[in-house]
């Protein structure tokens, strides 16, 4: 169950800010204070290949096992790149990626939250099946018409983004003639549809990276707090993305200082949930915000 206000001042975000529980598989979380997903890609082809790790059990269980130990709330498991361009791969072959690794870990980790990212029901309802507690769908159900009835049915938190179109062609579908309107009516459809199904648990990510060019990341980074009128918590996942490389003129092996940077910021504006590459750094980064904001 979802509860949350919305404050109409920044004096009122102070004395009453927004606050969120999640709940999931009978348990409930809390996100009154920022928490950290830490992601591991089961994929040969991710754009950071830092975070690429082996199939094999031992590989799997130490990343884990340090993102853990570092103060990761959620691990964020993908077997299929979403990255511009990337390959096509068959249903078949991302559940043989991500369902033996969610077993294994769930096993090792039994009270580590475990988030599946798919766009692909079949996927989402194998990985909950497994132990996954929540499911993170780039395209908010766009790509697959039975992933959001699957939600409703399998009881479990939704990570809603946006994008436009599919990665292998949404470098070429960033053209908006108001970006933050068109994105904000975007969810307000489907926040309204979601509830409807009777989805209870919902978390936004405004999809920075997907359909959108490098000043139209800023430009939504700038306006995050725009966001909170849904009423629902806030994912950012900025992480050694080509907003930051790009702009630095650096590759995304030296992008965790600008990754922090933008993280913080993230911050200020109300994210609830970093998703990163480095665990370790964010939760510092976090840390620092809440002596700021205690």
């Amino acid at each position: 169950m979802l509860s949350g206000s919305n404050p109409s001042s920044s004096t009122e975000d102070k004395l009453f800010p927004q606050k969120y529980t999640l709940q999931t598989k009978g348990r409930i979380i809390s996100l009154d204070k920022p928490q950290v997903m830490g992601i591991l890609n089961l994929t040969p082809d991710s754009f950071f290949s830092g975070s690429r790790i082996d199939k094999n059990r031992e590989a799997i269980l130490s990343k884990a096992g340090e993102m853990i130990r570092e103060g990761a709330a959620f691990l964020d498991l993908g077997g299929y790149s979403t990255r511009p361009g990337a390959v096509d791969i068959s249903i078949q072959e991302e559940i043989d990626r991500v369902v033996p690794a969610v077993e294994v870990i769930r096993k090792e980790f039994p009270d580590i939250l475990l988030s599946i990212d798919t766009f692909r029901s079949k996927v989402a309802q194998e990985a909950v099946f497994a132990g996954a507690d929540i499911v993170n769908d780039i395209s908010a159900g766009n790509l697959d018409e039975a992933m959001l009835p699957m939600i409703a049915s399998l009881g479990v938190p939704y990570i809603a983004m946006h994008m436009r179109g599919n990665p292998q062609n949404m470098l070429s579908q960033s053209n908006y003639s108001d970006i933050l309107r068109e994105i904000l009516h975007y969810f307000a459809e489907k926040v309204d549809l979601i509830r409807k199904l009777g989805i209870k648990d919902v978390i936004i990510d405004p999809g920075f990276g997907f359909a959108k060019t490098i000043e139209q990341n800023f430009y939504l980074l700038k306006n995050l707090k725009s966001f909170e009128t849904l009423g629902f918590p806030l994912l950012v996942g900025v992480s050694r993305k080509s907003m930051i490389y790009k702009t630095l003129q650096i590759d995304t092996t030296n992008a965790l200082n600008g990754t922090t940077a933008l993280n913080m910021f993230a911050l200020l504006q109300g994210a609830n949930i970093l998703r990163v590459h480095d665990v370790k750094e964010a939760k510092e980064t976090v840390k620092l915000f809440e002596q700021l904001y205690p």
